[in-house]
């Protein structure tokens, strides 16, 4: 019997990151985007649903995950444009205005929800941001290109880097009121985000002369970059910095320091297509139906509050930042996925000692429906919008 255990625990992790690449396949024909397909398969393998592969993945599961996700995130950090917010700060301004609606929104729902002060904090820091690892994904299935889909990577690594410094600044807040430790509740807002930085440009400055070195600086660095993504990611589990800020750093700083990437670079090939299979069935298994259904009332109309808040600031400054007010709603579509982003910032804190799941619980019935729900509205954006290209070249879907 304890042998039978153990080979079903040996393979909980291999038949669902194989049955979640087999229906994402299938599904893709019939439009529902792959990770939407990933974050189900891993949902239904859940300890508290039907399998084990969460307890099974372990700590090797999380820093594969990170691994996965930092990838995505140099990948996403490496698309954007600083000199662009220059030019149109405009742009910059709807990124801002929808970090401050979104937060007063969802903060004034919680606590009229009867949530307490420190939760509704937590929720409104959380729900600020949108997911790049599932909009990069969709973006990049897709094949998708024009003024949405850069407008809503733009304004995603805004609001990420809103809710990541607001988060860190909560929590060390929270640390200082439970511990009174002000030195413990420094390290754990602050200097995390700061040394995560650091780290994430040193990174990014270091890459051209080990390029240069290796006569890859004008070719193909796939695996160099990749080699240098899952360093870094362990070195920010060892050192407990956050891997989402150091990872989106190092992509920011590739990016301008002129570092060429060939189209090879994209999705970081059959090795970024496997770990992202590994990645959205690790954030579904995340997901404990007991508590997403105790906090559904609330996460449900957190879901809601956001969506109107994104869509309320991207008409706000539509026109003055040069788009139309439509594609300025399609914009606040696209930006709907979070859950990955969630399950990876509580990931963080974690390993710092400090458990906020149960503290957050409402935000578990957001990330349940947005895991399924958020691709789907990023795809149908998109769409919309005229900016998906048929997989056949010089063709397009509408």
């Amino acid at each position: 019997m304890l042998d039978t255990l153990a080979v079903a625990l040996a393979l909980a992790w291999p038949v669902a990151v194989a049955l979640a690449w087999l229906l994402g396949e299938l599904g893709q024909r019939w439009n529902i985007p792959r990770i939407a397909s990933y974050a189900l398969v891993g949902f239904l393998f859940a300890p508290t649903q039907l399998g084990s592969v969460a307890a099974s993945g372990g700590p090797l599961g999380g820093l594969v995950a990170n691994t996965a996700f930092g990838l995505i995130l140099f990948e996403f950090g490496y698309r954007i444009n600083l000199h662009w917010f220059r030019q149109n700060p405009w742009i910059a301004a709807t990124g801002l205005l929808d970090v401050a609606l979104s937060f007063l929104a969802v903060y004034a729902l919680s606590r009229v929800m009867g949530a307490a002060v420190l939760t509704s904090l937590l929720l409104a820091s959380i729900a600020t941001a949108t997911s790049p690892a599932s909009l990069t994904r969709v973006v990049n299935d897709l094949r998708s290109s024009g003024q949405v889909t850069e407008r809503a990577l733009h304004l995603t690594a805004v609001n990420c880097l809103c809710a990541v410094f607001a988060f860190k600044f909560i929590v060390g807040f929270w640390t200082f009121d439970t511990a009174g430790d002000a030195v413990k509740a420094l390290s754990n807002s602050a200097v995390v985000v700061l040394f995560s930085v650091g780290l994430g440009v040193a990174f990014g400055g270091g890459m051209p002369p080990v390029l240069r070195l290796v006569g890859r600086y004008q070719s193909d660095a796939t695996v160099a970059f990749a080699i240098a993504v899952i360093l870094l990611v362990a070195l920010t589990h060892l050192l407990h910095l956050s891997a989402l800020v150091a990872t989106l750093a190092f992509g920011l700083v590739a990016r301008h320091r002129r570092v060429t990437l060939s189209q090879a670079q994209r999705n970081f090939g059959v090795l970024g297509d496997l770990l992202i299979v590994f990645l959205f069935v690790y954030v579904g298994a995340s997901a404990d139906w007991r508590r997403a259904w105790a906090g559904l009332p609330l996460g449900a109309a957190l879901v809601l509050v956001r969506a109107a808040a994104k869509v309320l600031a991207m008409s706000a400054f539509a026109r003055a930042s040069g788009t139309t007010l439509r594609k300025g709603m399609l914009t606040a579509l696209a930006m709907m996925p979070l859950s990955t982003f969630v399950v990876l910032l509580l990931e963080d804190t974690r390993h710092v000692g400090i458990d906020l799941i149960d503290t957050v619980a409402p935000v578990a019935a957001a990330t349940l429906l947005l895991q399924l729900l958020g691709p789907i509205a990023t795809q149908q954006a998109l769409r919309a919008a005229g900016e998906v290209q048929d997989p056949r070249p010089g063709k397009r879907r509408e």
